[in-house]
């Protein structure tokens, strides 16, 4: 009976990944810190084929209370701040 040895190579253990990052809008200032991102995606149904508009709120950190509601922004995930806070604001596109 042998024994074989699995070895990873350097190329698979260098791998850098991107956090996500979306781009949405403010729809609500919900207190200290904190705002919700809407982003919206456009998917194509998998049966009927017809492409249609889903949206995803997500609870972003806003550390210095900048994004008013209506203020485009891109967020980036990050460690998890809260138990529903995965995300940092990271700038307000114009």
């Amino acid at each position: 009976m042998t024994m074989t040895t699995m070895t990873t190579t350097s190329a698979t253990t260098n791998i850098i990944k991107k956090p996500q990052t979306f781009k949405g809008v403010v729809v609500k200032t919900s207190g200290k810190d904190t705002v919700v991102v809407s982003v919206s995606r456009y998917v194509k149904h998998p049966k009927y084929k017809k492409y249609q508009t889903r949206i995803s709120k997500y609870l972003v950190h806003d550390p210095e209370n900048t994004a008013q509601v209506g203020d485009k922004v891109t967020i980036v995930a990050s460690r998890p701040i809260s138990k529903m806070k995965h995300f940092v604001l990271l700038e307000k596109t114009i």
